[in-house]
């Protein structure tokens, strides 16, 4: 029971502050959804970062994860929100704009995880 409601609570905090940078960063249309490809890349960031702080090098909690990495990044990072961007651009035939959507939002997320755990890896040792 104490998981769902750390997985509640985080995800309440993760989705006020993805409402929060698209409030910030307002998208217009036909324009790069700058505010998801942000929330992705950081969040992407913040996984790798909390995946060797919790799992591999149990520096935090267990309790963390399903606050942190499901909950919180889980709301903050939503895939179907990049999914309706995206598609919301090819409706509006800015169909250049949508893959630049793809491949930036794709490349940097993975990027970003990587980076996270390659850097927490090496400060953790």
């Amino acid at each position: 029971m104490n998981t769902l409601i750390f997985i509640a609570c985080g995800g309440a905090v993760g989705a006020l502050l993805r409402y929060s940078l698209q409030v910030a960063i307002p998208a217009t249309t036909g324009k790069l959804p700058v505010a998801m490809l942000l929330a992705n890349v950081l969040g992407s960031l913040a996984m790798g970062i909390l995946f060797v702080l919790i799992q591999e090098k149990t520096l935090l909690a267990e309790w963390l994860r399903p606050l942190l990495m499901v909950g919180l990044l889980g709301a903050f990072t939503t895939f179907s929100t990049f999914s309706l961007d995206t598609i919301r651009l090819l409706e509006a035939g800015q169909f250049a704009v949508a893959v630049t959507n793809i491949l930036l939002s794709v490349v940097l997320s993975v990027g970003a995880a990587y980076i996270g755990i390659t850097i927490t890896r090496l400060l953790s040792q």
